[in-house]
């Protein structure tokens, strides 16, 4: 026991020396604000929205696409539906200045194994735009992201954009805890892509140019996998623009995205994240991933331990020394988790949550380790479908 506990504490010393870095890249990167008015951006935008089943979700997101101050001759929209036996088509066709696609007019239900591709896939060949933008059907943005995004690709030229992406929550716990564990994914994305250590995204709110998305073929070698439309193409942009990913940091472009509201749905929707993890082409997001996974199941290994020693009667009188030395990883964990997260919360507003954040390190803790083992090993639910 006396290796774990020093083999934990070097691991605390990796994963501090990591945050901190993260937390450094983070707050470097600088606040864009848009053009002026005499300088007011022209790009044509594709908004590619993929849906299933959503008609619950869809109307919000619509009505905040509608508000954009970008000029409605500069952007299009296009709801690609898959196979939704819901009112999803229904909805979208309310609006007369949107498109909607159906993937049934394209492919019968049961032939693929990643829907959200294809339809993006389908949405690119039938847009008129020369940068891509997605969001998913539960989201809502901001009146200038359109504005914001155009006006910042013109001044830079990257080939994609990575943007912040926030959890609406109210008061349950479940939300809370997701707003909270995604606000750390979020932190951590834009840290890497500014500082080109690894490369996270998210495929709520991403722009490419249709030029890299051609140029790498598109999804063509990572179609077969469920999930990936958004980091899994990134890291095959970067392969070949290693130059050419960019952060947006501004108010103006974060996408509000909605919780699941319950144990089931989370953990189904994080397996379905973990379960890409071995598929990266960028290795070096693998190796923090496994330092982080690693790290979690030591922390849990070490309660059990003690837990386990306590009922055969063994160790007694070393089982307060080791449970002391584990609150004291797990605090120290939680201490530098905080000071990275604080400026995090401060951009998204968020930062009465993280009176949460030490309620919240147990069930971090678990459900790392689970997801993380039915990510590699089980199967998820994904949009009423299994996927193993």
């Amino acid at each position: 026991m006396t290796f774990i506990l020093l083999f934990s504490y070097l691991l605390l010393i990796v994963y501090s020396g990591l945050l901190l870095y993260y937390r450094f890249g983070w707050k470097q990167i600088p606040v864009f604000i848009a053009t002026t008015p005499e300088l007011e951006p022209a790009t044509f935008i594709s908004v590619l929205i993929p849906a299933r089943n959503e008609a619950n979700n869809l109307p919000v997101l619509l009505n905040s696409l509608l508000a954009q101050n970008y000029s409605k001759e500069l952007f299009e929209v296009i709801v690609i539906d898959d196979h939704s036996t819901d009112l999803t088509v229904e909805i979208v066709r309310q609006y007369s200045n949107f498109k909607i696609l159906s993937l049934k007019d394209f492919m019968p239900e049961g032939t693929i194994n990643s829907y959200k591709k294809k339809a993006i896939e389908i949405g690119i060949q039938q847009a008129k735009g020369e940068l891509i933008v997605t969001t998913d059907a539960d989201c809502v943005a901001e009146s200038s992201w359109l504005k914001t995004i155009a006006s910042f690709y013109e001044t830079f030229q990257p080939e994609l954009i990575v943007m912040p992406v926030s959890i609406h929550n109210n008061k349950q716990p479940i939300e809370i805890f997701q707003a909270l564990d995604f606000m750390t994914l979020q932190g951590i994305t834009g840290a890497a892509v500014h500082k080109k250590v690894h490369s996270m995204c998210n495929g709520a709110n991403l722009a490419y140019t249709r030029k890299a998305f051609d140029t790498v073929n598109g999804f063509q070698g990572i179609d077969a996998i469920a999930s990936g439309d958004d980091m899994l193409l990134m890291h095959k942009i970067a392969e070949q623009f290693p130059n050419g990913i960019a952060y947006l940091k501004s108010p103006d472009v974060i996408i509000r995205t909605a919780p699941v509201h319950g144990i089931k749905d989370f953990f189904n929707q994080r397996i379905r994240w973990a379960s890409k993890a071995d598929k990266y082409e960028d290795k070096r997001i693998f190796w923090v991933l496994l330092l982080v996974y690693f790290f979690n199941v030591v922390l849990l290994f070490i309660p059990v331990f003690i837990l386990g020693a306590a009922v055969l009667g063994r160790m007694n009188n070393q089982i307060g020394c080791i449970l002391k030395s584990w609150l004291i990883l797990v605090s120290l964990k939680t201490f530098i988790e905080l000071i990275f997260l604080y400026p995090v919360a401060q951009f998204f507003k968020k930062e009465k949550l993280l009176w949460y954040f030490p309620l919240a390190q147990p069930f971090h803790i678990v459900y790392t380790i689970i997801a993380g083992w039915l990510g590699k090993f089980g199967s998820y639910r994904w949009k009423e479908r299994i996927v193993k």
